[in-house]
Parts: structure tokens; sequence; C-alpha cells
């Protein structure tokens, strides 16, 4: 069983930056509980203002999978839907060396 490595990207309008952050902290802290988790950072992007992205280390694509469910992360994305400059980008893949 291989590891899930996944980097979350978000960019939110200026002038929602803070609730943004309320939103993503309240998200970070209740997925760091999941069974599975073995990492998930939320970092903020030093040159662009309102960039944000979270750093994910799960145990299998299955444990990724039940988060996907998660009422935290389904309130995360309705809330933060209106929040967002754009779309997330999401990059998922397997540690190659």
């Amino acid at each position: 069983m291989k590891n899930l490595y996944i980097v979350a990207l978000f960019q939110f309008k200026e002038n929602d930056i803070m609730d943004a952050l309320e939103l993503l902290k309240k998200l970070v802290i209740e997925t760091r509980k999941e069974n599975g988790c073995l990492q998930y950072d939320l970092v903020e992007d030093r040159e662009n203002k309102g960039v944000f992205f979270i750093v994910e280390l799960w145990e299998s694509e299955e444990h990724h999978h039940q988060h996907n469910g998660t009422d935290h992360l389904m309130n995360f994305r309705l809330q933060s839907a209106s929040l967002l400059q754009k779309s997330a980008e999401v990059y998922k893949g397997y540690k190659t060396f």
C-alpha cells in the first residue's frame, strides 16, 4: 500500500482572506484527527496574497477517500466556495524517489 501525497491550492478574494483562514484552520484541526492522516499542513504563499496550500500525506488512497466524505470537509467546501477567487487546484501523486 502506497502513501498518497496531495497538494491543494486555494486562491481567496482579498476581502475574504481572514474568513477563509478561519475556515482553513477548522478544516486542518479536524482533518488531523482522522484515521490515516499522516500530515495535513496549511501553508500561506509568501509572495501572493490570498494564496494558501494544504500539503497532505495519507496512509492510503482509501483513507483519503474516507476524508472526502467527512462533514468538516463538506462544510469547508460549502462555506469557502463564495470566498474563492477561482476554483481550487488539487494535485495527487505517489512518492517516486
